[in-house]
Parts: C-alpha cells; structure tokens; sequence
C-alpha cells in the first residue's frame, strides 16, 4: 500500500461532480487491482507546451473485475467481491472513482448498492438498462435483453431518494444500440430517465467507426434543449478507438471511458512472459518486457516503508550485544578477554565509554567463562553455558528476545574509535559488515587468520575514489586469499528489524535441519559470524560494506595486548 494518495470517502464521493463543473470534461481510465489503480492514479505526460495530461478518475468495470478474479462478466460475482475491489482500490488513490453497477439488480438491491458506494467513497454509479443478469455489450453472440424504461426509471428514483450526497451520481447506461433498437429506442429512454432524476447518460455501442455515437449526440442536445436542463454525456470508444478524444469533446461529451484497456494489456504482457519461460527454460529473455523489482517496490511504496524503518532504526534506541563467553585461546588468562585492563581501564569499559558517546546505551554482554568476573554495572548480561562447546553465533542468540529489532553486535576483543561505529549507523542497508578497506596496503606479516571480505566491487587500491554506492558482500571468512580480498571483517556488524529476523529464521533453519561442516566451522554449533553472514549470502540476503580506514585493533595475543598498552599510554 502507498500512504502518499490521500483521500476521506467523504469528500472524495464529491470529486467527479467538481471535475465536472471546472472543466466540463473527465477522462477516466480502467482500474482492477490496488496496483492498476496506482498506475492510473499517478500517471501522467508532460507536453513541450506546459500542460500536463493526466487521467481524472478511475473505472471500476464490471469485466474487468471479473475477468481478474477469473469468472465472466455475466453478474456472477456478488456486490461484497465488487466492494473488496473498491475499498482496495480506495487504498492507494485519491481521484474520484466511478463503478460499473451492471443492472443493479432488482430495486432493493440497488437501494443497499447505493447506500454502500456512498459509504466506500464512490463518486457515481452507471447501471445498464438491461434485464437481470446480463451479458458483456461486446460480445457478438450473446442476447441483450433490454429493461423496460419505466422499471429501470424507478429503480433510478428508488436510488436517488435513499442517496444521502447530493454529489454522488446515478448515471444510465443505455445499451439500445447494442440491442440494435436505434437511436429512437435510445433518446426515448434518455428522456424517461432524465426525467427520473438521472445525473447523467451513458451511450454505449460497438460500432468501429463511431458514427451512431456522434449522431446521438447531436440528437442528446436537442434532447436537453427541449427538457430546458443537460446532464453530463459519457461514452466508452473501446469498439471505436479511432475517434479522437478531441472529437468526442466537441460533439458534447463529458466524460470519456477508457473500460478496459489496464486489464487486457497485464493479461497480453503476462502470457507472454509465461511463453517465454517455457521456450527458454528460464526467465532471462522475459527482461525487457518485465518492470524491474525495484520499479514495483517503488510503486507500491516499498522505498517507503523501507526508509521509514530505517529513519525509525536511527532514531531509536539500538541494542548493542557483545559476545563474551569464549576462553581466548591465544591469552594465558584467569578473566574473560573483555576485562583485560589497559592503562586502567578494562576493554568492555572502553567499549562503553565509545558506544554512549554515540548514545548507543543499551548494551546487553554474553559471558561464559569466569562469568562472575564481567560485572560492570547498567549493563544487561545473558550467559551461555555451553561457551566450551559453541561459537560467538550461538552466544548471541542467547539475546535473540532482545535483537529482533535490530541490534549492533561488537566483538568482545576490539579497541575502536567512534568513527568505526558511526560510519556503520550511516551505511544504509539491512546487514552491513564494518570492513577495514586499509587491510590492502599492508604486508599481512601478522601470526593470525584473518576474517577477511570479497565485495562485488572492486577498487583498484590507492587510486580508488570513494562513493556512497552500496557494495554487497560475496564471501566473508578465514579462508579466503590475502590477494583476493578487498576489506578485512573488523568484528563489527549492524542490523535492521528485517536483518535481525532474517538472521533469527536462517539460524533456527540451519539449526533444525543442517549436517556436517558449515562453511569454515566443523559443525554448526561451533559457527563464527562469519559463517552465518556466508550462509544468508549464499541463500540471496544482501550484506553490505560499511567501507572504514583504519581507527580499530584487535586483541588477538599478549603481543597485542602489549602493543595497545603502549598505544593508549
């Protein structure tokens, strides 16, 4: 749904008889769905002079609707399915809409019809003068039995006395030269309805060249002239498409009707695109004939919702998780590697100092071994009791109440600056990666593996010009060659609402149903982050890189420790 079309029922009934008024003259296009209906809601041509066309109002057709619902327009479906269609339609536009009503059944059921289309924010009803249930005008085969004039007058009167909105129109839809009764039949019975109270004459035919509609139209103003008062003219030129609206509009007609044409263009383009997949045995060859996903995201308001979240996520307080549980094997330690203390300080206590000033104060600690010694206060703590046997993975879904709406996760062995963590809350996306882009001017002379990362875009080192394009992760790990990457995983992460859910699903999937080695760890329940950020970007989620230089180091070994120590002096 798009929340930009804005529109109360109550005063959009009143729209079509605005229109009316300050033009004279309304086109009106075909919708059936919420998405034809933003289509032609929005769409619009600049011409070279100034003005810009545009269609007025939306078409709710009894074939279309039908049809898109798979049934014939034969008055099969009833008047709740017509009604689900409107209020859908109602959603996502502001312009008036206008319905096909069939013949609007019998007299009862035609009161409650109006009385209901009020309500949903209806501009008009056009019924057909023809007997219940009908058949499709334009079908060449089928019987058109007319209505007598007098009953469908005063089903006309019927509806006009319970009508509580003095805008809402009851048009007449008269269907005498589809039954071959002439022009006669035609302009007797738009006399008996004018005179009922009608809002409007609807003319319809199925003529190629248009002829009988231009000559009841100049037999309707004569008509008018007798009666001493007009109501508004419509036509339907789906038969006659040759004639101009231009020639329509200066023949005396108010309102021109383009019934069906977004129904059958969307079933011509997707059985053509269903060809395609079965000759070719893939959908590659259906592109140039296919929106883009993006096209549709933006159509429906996607791009919307997803800045939304995002400015939501920015604005809101965001858990930072720092997984702690794990005996560092490379540090001869009694304590975790989070409370070592460097110049006075202990790393978990820089962390937080670095995180509130960036207003990130809601920090919840996984501990494990010599749990009772992480015990700095105003902090929120889980505890895995299995650290031995698992990996930072599992310790953080140990918080998994607590990052479904998305969360920060931190390493517990990292000394960074503010810089590392704000350009992460800049970086747009819904898994973004802190990479180290400076890892591809050093040596690597270092006595570790490193997590590192290859991206979909490749710079060329130094000379590389920095944009704020996203770049997608390809692969992430230890396993990857030092010449083939481009960034090193710093051991930080952000996710959005929607990265946080999809983590959580792939993890108990993985959890319930995976075997055997995953990725670079010997078992599920010993996988790295790395590893379930492979796993989503292997099954098509997008991780992206939240590009940093430098401002970061790792405690990996007492000769770290050592070196940090001297660094912070």
């Amino acid at each position: 749904m798009t929340l930009k079309n804005k529109s109360l029922n109550e005063s959009r009934t009143k729209l079509l008889k605005e229109i009316l008024d300050k033009k004279g003259f309304v086109r009106v296009i075909e919708a059936h769905n919420g998405l034809s209906a933003i289509i032609g809601n929005d769409v619009y041509i600049n011409l070279d002079n100034g003005e810009k066309l545009e269609f007025d109002a939306l078409w709710i057709s009894s074939l279309t609707d039908s049809a898109a619902k798979g049934h014939p327009d034969a008055e099969i479906l009833g008047f709740d399915s017509r009604l689900d269609t409107i209020n859908e339609i109602a959603e996502v536009t502001n312009k008036p809409m206008i319905l096909d009503g069939d013949t609007g059944r019998d007299f009862t059921y035609f009161e409650y019809m109006v009385k209901k289309l009020e309500r949903a924010g209806v501009s008009a009803v056009i019924i057909e003068d023809k007997i219940f249930p009908k058949r499709n005008s334009l079908e060449a085969n089928a019987k058109q039995d007319l209505e007598d004039p007098e009953i469908f007058a005063t089903k006309i009167k019927r509806g006009k006395e319970v009508s509580i909105s003095k805008e809402f129109m009851i048009i007449a839809r008269l269907e005498s030269l589809i039954a071959g009764k002439g022009q006669e039949d035609a302009l007797m019975r738009a006399k008996t309805y004018l005179l009922a109270g009608v809002d409007g004459i609807m003319i319809h035919s199925k003529s190629k060249s248009g002829d009988d509609i231009m000559t009841f139209a100049e037999k309707y103003e004569e008509l008018c002239r007798e009666l001493g008062f007009r109501k508004p003219l419509i036509c339907v030129p789906t038969t006659y498409n040759i004639v101009s609206e231009e020639e329509l509009k200066d023949n005396g007609v108010n309102i021109i009707i383009h019934a069906n044409h977004m129904l059958r263009a969307s079933h011509k383009a997707m059985e053509n695109a269903a060809r395609s997949i079965l000759l070719n045995r893939r959908s590659f060859e259906t592109d140039p004939i296919c929106s883009s996903v993006n096209e549709i995201f933006k159509i429906v308001g996607f791009e919307d919702v997803i800045k939304k979240d995002k400015d939501e996520f920015s604005k809101s307080k965001i858990n930072v998780v720092i997984p702690a549980a794990g005996r560092h094997s490379q540090l001869e330690l009694n304590k975790p590697c989070c409370m070592l203390d460097i110049n006075g300080k202990t790393i978990l206590e820089r962390q937080i100092e670095v995180l509130n000033k960036l207003n990130l104060n809601d920090i919840i600690v996984i501990r494990g071994y010599e749990r009772d010694k992480i015990n700095v206060p105003n902090l929120k703590y889980y505890d895995n009791e299995d650290y031995n046997d698992t990996g930072v993975l599992h310790s953080l879904m140990k918080a998994e109440k607590d990052i479904k709406n998305g969360f920060i996760i931190v390493f517990s062995d990292l000394i960074f600056d503010k810089e590392v963590i704000k350009k992460l809350l800049e970086t747009e996306g819904d898994i973004i990666v802190a990479g180290d882009d400076s890892y591809q001017y050093h040596k690597h002379e270092v006595d570790k593996n490193l997590d590192l990362i290859i991206t979909k875009n490749k710079y060329d080192s130094l000379r590389k010009i920095k944009t704020d394009i996203e770049n997608p992760v390809l692969m992430i790990g230890e396993n990857i060659k030092k010449d083939a990457a481009q960034y090193e995983f710093v051991g930080i992460a952000k996710f959005s609402k929607e990265g946080a859910n999809n983590l959580i699903n792939v993890y108990r999937d993985c959890e319930n149903r995976h075997k055997g080695r995953f990725h670079e760890a010997d078992t599920f329940k010993n996988a790295s982050m790395t590893d379930i950020l492979q796993e989503m970007i292997d099954r098509g989620f997008k991780v992206v890189v939240g590009e940093v230089h430098k401002g970061w180091i790792e405690v990996h070994n007492t000769k770290d420790y050592e070196k940090i120590k001297e660094i912070l002096k």
